[in-house]
């Protein structure tokens, strides 16, 4: 089992590990295997590496977000100049139907909001504007609608799992109540619990997942 000061220190070093993060700017502190990251980074992609460098790290059970990006003056853009590229990334997806989701930009801030029938339309939409300049955060707060539950959602999650190169779905139960997913388990790591979700999400039908998988306490 590491101490915390393991964890802290492999944290450390994945950071360092990562070309597209300064690690100098992560402040990591540990307690009882929960992760808390802060200080500022000059841009979102870097947040973003950072938290996924750090659920990398095995022995994490969690990651507190709160680092801060804090943008050059070179990457500053004006609201109506990210919204239009959000607009633009978005309809350029072949996954996510015209007109379901639209942007909205406040300080920096994009807001995605909207109605899908997919999981993996709204994950989509995300990702299509996490590496559009200026963005220094985003709510995702499109919904999910499916028309219908597929007649067998635990059977195809639980196919999608035995297919997965970081899963093994010998570890994971699923439980389904209508379009609802629980996912329970051990894991061992974060990103394997990451792609459990993810996994779960983008079976036919669902429209929610509680994920009550744990983390393995080396």
């Amino acid at each position: 089992m590491k101490t915390d000061l393991e964890l802290k220190k492999d944290i450390l070093a994945e950071l360092a590990y990562e070309p597209s993060v300064n690690a100098a700017d992560i402040g990591v502190s540990v307690n009882e295997g929960i992760v808390l990251l802060n200080g500022s980074v000059s841009s979102y992609v870097a947040k973003l590496v950072a938290v996924r460098a750090a659920k990398r790290v095995a022995g994490v059970k969690g990651v507190a977000d709160e680092v801060v990006v804090d943008l050059p003056d070179s990457s500053r853009r004006t609201d109506d100049e990210i919204a239009a590229d959000a607009a633009k990334s978005i309809d350029w997806l072949i996954e996510v139907p015209t007109g379901a989701v639209t942007a909205m930009v406040r300080n920096g801030w994009l807001t995605l909001e909207g109605v899908v029938e997919w999981a993996h339309q709204k994950i989509a939409a995300e990702e299509a504007v996490q590496r559009l300049p200026g963005v220094i955060g985003i709510s995702n707060l499109i919904i999910i609608r499916p028309k219908q539950a597929s007649s067998d959602v635990s059977a195809a999650i639980k196919a999608a799992f035995e297919r997965h190169a970081l899963l093994d779905a010998e570890k994971i139960t699923v439980e389904t109540s209508g379009n609802k997913v629980v996912l329970r388990g051990v894991l061992d790591n974060c990103i394997e619990r990451e792609e459990a979700e993810r996994a779960a999400r983008s079976a036919p039908g669902v429209s929610e997942v509680e994920n009550h998988i744990v983390i393995h306490i080396w």
